[in-house]
């Protein structure tokens, strides 16, 4: 991702992930966004210059998705995995392309999440939001999952969901 920042001006990649690309509806609150994604590239793609491997994108945890973890209940159905799906596990924080960030317009880099698995159960305590689930059976789920997240300044680390929202919520 560097590397393609160094050669772009330093703006995050122009790209998007399976879930917006496939599931745009989750843009429809931000349609001007939301035109623009049927013209993007998918992030895996738009860094393949980059990359030696393809596998750098698969999460050897990734069992797929039934339901995007922050969009419940809306289903996102991956199996058996994302990475055999769509090509990548993780998910990318698009509003960063939208809003042209570059990583010196970012005020907290630190605080900002860029790259996220796709699922929280893969490395978390329990199993994946499936069809069918109540707000419930949700909310006890996503108190156990995990997300190996890539922030903004290019440090990694393995996030709670409320930690990952709590990212998700600061303001670019």
């Amino acid at each position: 991702m560097t590397l393609y920042m160094a050669d772009s001006d330093d703006l995050f990649p122009n790209a998007v992930d399976a879930s917006d690309k496939y599931d745009p509806d989750i843009w429809a609150a931000f349609p001007a966004f939301q035109a623009l994604i049927p013209n993007m590239p998918l992030m895996q793609d738009a860094l393949q210059p980059y990359i030696k491997s393809k596998e750098v994108f698969h999460c050897p945890s990734d069992t797929g998705t039934g339901i995007l973890d922050n969009h419940f209940p809306d289903l996102f159905v991956t199996s058996p995995s994302l990475y055999q799906i769509y090509g990548s596990s993780y998910l990318y924080r698009t509003e960063i392309t939208f809003k042209h960030s570059s990583s010196t317009s970012i005020q907290y880099p630190s605080s900002i999440n860029v790259l996220m698995d796709g699922a929280g159960s893969w490395h978390g305590s329990t199993r994946t939001v499936r069809k069918g689930d109540d707000f419930d059976t949700y909310a006890d789920l996503i108190k156990g999952y995990r997300y190996n997240c890539l922030y903004a300044d290019m440090h990694a680390r393995s996030d709670s969901f409320d930690q990952l929202q709590d990212a998700w919520d600061t303001q670019l």
